[in-house]
C-alpha cells in the first residue's frame, strides 16, 4: 500500500537512514542534504508538497533550474544521483514507483585527466624550504606524507597519533564511508615525521596534549584550508610553475606508482577507491608504462 509524506520530513528521514544504516561520512551526508534541500525548493515552487506527487517532470524541472543557475554538468549529475537515491528509498519505505525517473539523464562531460607533477618538481616541492618558512619540519613532513601515501586532504587533516606506526612504516587511514585502509609511509616520509615529531611538534603543542599529528600553535589541527594554502605557498617558493593543490599530490602519488609498475588493484587499495573504475582514469596518465607492459607480456607485441 502506498503511503505519502511531507517532502521535508521524508528527506530528513532519508538522511537519518544514510547516517545510521548506510554509515556514510558526515561530508557525504551534508552534500546529500544540500542537493535534496535544493530539490525540495523546486518542488515547492511547483506546488508539490507530498512525496507521492513527485514525478519525472519535477526532476527534469529541477535539473533545468540548476542549469539556469550555472551549475556544471557534474554538479547536475551529482544532484540527480542524490534524487534517485531518495526516490529509491521512498519506493522501499512508502511504496512509491519512481521507475520513470530512470529515463532522466544528464549529459556528463568527459573525465578530466588528473594532473601530476614530475619527480623533479616533487623533489623541489618537498625539499626546498622557503626563506620565511616558520615550520619547516612540519611542512616538510606534511608534504612527504601526502606524496608518500596519496591521502586525501581531509584524511591528512584528521590524522591522529594512534593512526601512525612510524617504526613499522605505515599509517592506518579512515577514509570515505568509514572504511579503513593501511598505507606504507616510505623511508623519506618516515624520516621527515621523526624529525617533526621530535622537534617542532612538542613546541607547537606545548603543555596541553593533542591527538592530532599535524598541528598549529596550541596543538589544534591544521584545517583543510590551511593545508591547501601551505601546499600552494611551498609550490610557489620552490618555483613549481604548475598549479599544485593537495589533490595534485594524490594524483602524483598514483601516477608515479603506475609508471613504476604498480598493479592497478594495488593503487585502488592504497587510494581507498571503492570502485576500480575510479582508479582507471590513471591508465590514461601513464600510457608509456602500459605500452611497456604490453610489449613485455603480450606474445605478439
Amino acid at each position: 500500500m502506498k503511503r505519502s509524506g511531507d517532502v521535508d520530513a521524508r528527506i530528513d528521514a532519508y538522511l537519518d537512514h544514510l547516517t545510521s544504516e548506510r554509515g556514510l561520512a558526515r561530508r557525504s551526508i551534508e552534500a546529500y542534504g544540500r542537493d535534496l534541500a535544493a530539490f525540495a525548493e523546486t518542488l515547492e515552487k511547483r506546488g508539490v508538497r507530498r512525496t507521492d506527487a513527485i514525478d519525472a517532470d519535477a526532476v527534469r524541472a529541477h535539473l533545468a533550474r540548476l542549469a539556469k543557475h550555472g551549475l556544471s554538468s557534474r554538479s547536475q549529475a551529482r544532484a540527480l544521483a542524490a534524487i534517485r537515491g531518495f526516490l529509491r528509498y521512498l519506493a522501499r519505505e512508502d511504496g512509491h514507483d519512481g521507475a520513470d525517473v530512470r529515463q532522466v539523464h544528464v549529459r556528463r562531460p568527459p573525465s578530466r585527466l588528473p594532473g601530476a607533477l614530475g619527480t623533479a618538481d616533487v623533489t623541489r616541492l618537498v625539499e626546498e624550504t622557503p626563506p620565511a618558512g616558520r615550520r619547516p619540519l612540519r611542512d616538510r613532513a606534511l608534504l612527504e606524507v601526502m606524496y608518500a601515501t596519496g591521502l586525501r586532504v581531509s584524511e591528512v587533516a584528521a590524522l591522529t597519533g594512534v593512526q601512525l606506526r612510524v617504526d613499522e612504516g605505515f599509517v592506518t587511514v579512515l577514509g570515505k564511508g568509514g572504511k579503513e585502509r593501511v598505507v606504507p609511509l616510505g623511508r623519506q616520509a618516515k624520516e621527515a615525521l621523526v624529525a617533526y615529531l621530535a622537534g617542532e611538534r612538542p613546541k607547537l603543542v606545548g603543555a596541553r596534549p593533542s591527538q592530532w599529528v599535524f598541528v598549529r600553535a596550541g596543538g589544534k589541527p591544521l584545517s583543510r584550508q590551511s593545508i591547501w594554502k601551505l601546499v600552494r605557498r611551498r609550490a610557489r617558493a620552490a618555483g613549481v610553475t604548475a598549479r599544485v593543490t593537495p589533490h595534485t599530490l594524490r594524483h602524483t602519488f598514483a601516477t608515479h606508482l603506475l609508471t613504476g609498475g604498480a598493479d592497478l588493484r594495488v593503487v585502488q587499495t592504497l587510494l581507498g577507491h571503492a570502485d576500480i573504475g575510479t582508479t582507471q582514469i590513471y591508465t590514461h596518465v601513464a600510457p608509456a608504462r602500459l605500452r611497456a607492459v604490453h610489449r613485455k607480456h603480450h606474445p605478439r607485441a
